[in-house]
């Protein structure tokens, strides 16, 4: 589904689908109203955001919950499985392995990597870490289409550029350190030191 939708737009649909997955409901209507009570956005922005699907609601009813639900996972491209490769298999990258909630939102973690001959051959989620040296055999064999860095540093940028050599597209940098990608790569990085000297600010400042 081919659509223009303003990056800010599109970083709040994630949060609208969990709240749409999250709200008890019984009835087959979510009201804007709804919706932003429970983001915590504005209704008025919740409109605006949901207009760029073109879904307007019915005035006096609201949106049909499936309805939307399933609008903004076409949006966001979850009605398919996309293959992901975690690469360091140290506490974040076991603990990503681990972690259930991937499947409801169409990930599939379908390997985990490392260097470090400790780690190799054990297992993590059912899956066996495996060697950094297959990587360009497990993106082709497994179809890879999102690559996830939880390595030291140092080493973030050469399996970036390993992966982006094998085709993989999405990355999510957990490394704290900035990568250099080629055109038409997507990165997101997630630094957790910066995330907490933000709420240190916030809190100085309270």
């Amino acid at each position: 589904m081919k659509v223009s939708i303003p990056e800010a737009t599109v970083a709040r649909l994630p949060l609208y689908l969990r709240c749409l997955s999250d709200m008890a409901h019984t009835d087959s209507a979510c009201s804007s109203e709804d919706l932003a009570q429970a983001a915590g956005v504005n209704s008025a922005q919740i409109r605006k955001d949901l207009s760029y699907l073109g879904s307007q609601g019915t005035r006096g009813v609201g949106y049909n919950h499936e309805d939307l639900r399933e609008q903004i996972r076409k949006v966001l491209g979850l009605t398919s499985v996309h293959p992901v490769i975690v690469v360091g298999a140290g506490n974040m990258g076991a603990a990503l392995a681990n972690y259930k909630g991937f499947s409801t939102w169409s990930f599939e973690i379908v390997a985990v990597l490392d260097v470090d001959e400790a780690k190799i051959g054990t297992r993590v989620n059912g899956l066996i870490v495996e060697s950094l040296r297959q990587l360009e055999q497990i993106v082709e064999e497994k179809r890879v289409e999102i690559g996830i860095i939880a390595t030291p540093p140092s080493t973030a940028q050469s399996v970036a550029d390993r992966l982006m050599a094998s085709g993989v597209r999405s990355i999510l940098n957990l490394a704290p350190t900035i990568l250099k990608t080629d055109d038409g790569v997507s990165v997101r990085r997630v630094d957790l030191s910066t995330e907490l000297g933000i709420l240190a600010f916030h809190l100085k400042h309270m």
